[in-house]
């Protein structure tokens, strides 16, 4: 008797954990966005109150804002000077290639660029130059940040000298994040 009651509360719980996991998993999810696309003023409808809320009336219960300081910031309105820069980058060797450079393979190429942002600080392009070839290099990439196809920072980065079959990683510094980037194309100009 005493082991049937001692199996006893663990069914129960088991029971009772079944039926809540169950419950929660017909749940609605927590919370949801409808965004409809407009010509006009575009507007997004609070799917619990109704509130239709367009840049004019966001973030003032429903009153016009009076500021431009108080308006959501939109990046293709950004007007920034664009400017140039020289910077001298330190790569960091991840590993080595063969020894390919020839007629149809470059001395240097870089691989798998990506933009990213560090908050408070710089926009950055992150990149892997590999040298192809069996001397040292003294390469140079060149790198254009822009936005909505504006150009804001070109910038370019003399690398320190690269061994022979060396594989790097690097970083070249774009502006400061307070401007707007969605692109960098970068680009190996020297060897």
């Amino acid at each position: 008797m005493s082991s049937a009651c001692n199996r006893m509360p663990k069914l129960v719980v088991c029971f009772i954990g079944m039926t809540m996991a169950s419950a929660a998993m017909a749940q609605a999810p927590r919370s949801s966005v409808e965004v409809v696309a407009s010509t006009g003023v575009p507007e997004f409808r609070d799917p619990k109150t109704g509130q239709v809320w367009t840049p004019e009336t966001v973030g003032q219960d429903g009153r016009p804002l009076t500021g431009p300081e108080d308006k959501a910031f939109n990046p293709q309105a950004q007007n920034v000077p664009a400017k140039s820069v020289e910077q001298r980058v330190r790569g960091r060797p991840v590993g080595t290639v063969p020894v390919t450079a020839g007629p149809t393979v470059p001395i240097v190429v870089m691989d798998s660029p990506s933009l990213r942002a560090v908050p408070g600080q710089r926009w950055q392009a992150v990149m892997y130059l590999d040298n192809n070839s069996g001397n040292p290099v003294d390469p140079v990439v060149e790198c254009r940040f822009s936005n909505a196809g504006n150009t804001v920072m070109d910038a370019r980065a003399i690398v320190q000298t690269t061994a022979a079959s060396v594989r790097q990683g690097l970083v070249i510094y774009g502006p400061r994040t307070d401007v707007f980037v969605d692109r960098a194309t970068c680009r190996v100009t020297a060897p």
